[in-house]
């Protein structure tokens, strides 16, 4: 079994390796869009409620889907792309094909902080004095990232070095994330989302699912049948889920607790950030949960094979979807990072020791 990687620079899944088993679309339409690689069209998922995909040019994802919820006077949205022109122009013209303007945007939720969820909610913020909200564990972590990241950038390169990579090649990837500056229209969020918290969206009921691992502070919203599920859980791939300086202490840990918590809901579709919308939730939490219990298990068999290895050195022996000699720039950091997760878990279970960054059986 292969691992996922995502580039958090992108804060997508734009993954190092795909998880092979797919589930069947909710949208045929918007299926066949991504299987021939282009932009779906905006689509009326059911009454009051639209998908509209924004582009992430050079990303194999290609898209985020938006989604516009109608309100008496307005529209709500979850999430809003990133901050480019472009991006803008297509969330616009989304907006006008479901009959609506930017100044009619009355609340934009954001599931996680990364910057094609968040980047453009600032910008529509000042056209329609709409009020953004955000889940405090992420909304702690913005200045730090987005306004002054130097010191972010200083301890991830200590992050890197600790885990065995040579100077010169750590240093590369403790900056390879500075471009997502200008991806976000930074700003503090005007209302915290706790776990729990019933939306404040009239002819709407749904209800915000705190679901860390991919960011400390994602969310889900769920109600009324419908599962509006950021990055948690998606049609074909996952997630990354990573240690570095702002994520949680045992980040994979919380994702795979979060995972059986949705697991449990009672959801006749589930409508994601990327790719195409689909029905059977858990069927693909089950799968994901699988998928990284069989990651685990290859670790513990490099670490067999090899005692006294670092986290590289354990990265450089895994299983990736192209030769290792050919993953490049944040790839490789988020590669390291990621099997750092799985390493942190490990130990945590007593299933793996760490002695002076170097890991045994």
């Amino acid at each position: 079994m292969k691992l996922s990687a995502t580039r958090i620079l992108f804060g997508t899944s734009d993954t190092i390796d795909p998880v092979r088993r797919p589930t069947e679309p909710a949208s045929p339409a918007q299926h066949a869009a991504w299987l021939a690689g282009r932009l779906p069209e905006v689509e009326r998922v059911r009454p009051g409620l639209w998908s509209i995909p924004v582009p992430l040019p050079n990303t194999p994802l290609r898209y985020v889907l938006v989604y516009a919820l109608e309100l008496p006077g307005g529209v709500a949205l979850i999430d809003a792309g990133w901050d480019t022109e472009e991006a803008y122009a297509a969330l616009t013209a989304g907006l006008k094909t479901a009959g609506y303007d930017v100044t009619d945007v009355r609340a934009v939720l954001v599931t996680h902080m990364h910057p094609d969820h968040y980047g453009l909610a600032g910008r529509v913020r000042e056209d329609s004095g709409a009020w953004i909200g955000l889940h405090p564990a992420d909304a702690r972590l913005l200045r730090g990232r987005y306004d002054d990241p130097e010191d972010l950038s200083e301890r991830e390169l200590r992050l890197l070095l600790r885990s065995g990579i040579p100077e010169e090649k750590a240093r590369e990837l403790a900056g390879s994330s500075m471009a997502i500056r200008r991806l976000v229209s930074a700003g503090a969020p005007d209302r915290l989302i706790e776990d729990g918290t019933r939306l404040d969206l009239p002819g709407w009921d749904l209800t915000a699912i705190w679901t860390p691992g991919h960011s400390p502070g994602h969310l889900c919203f769920a109600g009324e049948g419908l599962l509006f599920s950021g990055d948690h859980v998606l049609a074909k791939i996952t997630p990354m889920v990573a240690f570095h300086p702002q994520s949680a202490p045992d980040p994979l840990a919380d994702y795979l607790d979060a995972l059986r918590a949705v697991g449990r809901l009672d959801v006749e579709e589930v409508l994601p950030a990327h790719e195409y919308r689909f029905p059977d939730l858990l069927g693909r939490v089950e799968y994901v949960i699988s998928h990284h219990h069989d990651r685990l298990a290859e670790i513990e068999r490099v670490v067999s094979g090899e005692p006294g290895l670092t986290c590289w050195q354990i990265a450089t022996r895994l299983t990736w979807s192209r030769p290792w000699e050919s993953i490049q720039g944040f790839q490789l950091r988020a590669a390291n990072n990621e099997t750092l997760a799985h390493l942190i878990y490990l130990e945590a279970k007593g299933r793996l020791r760490e002695e002076r960054n170097l890991y045994y059986k």
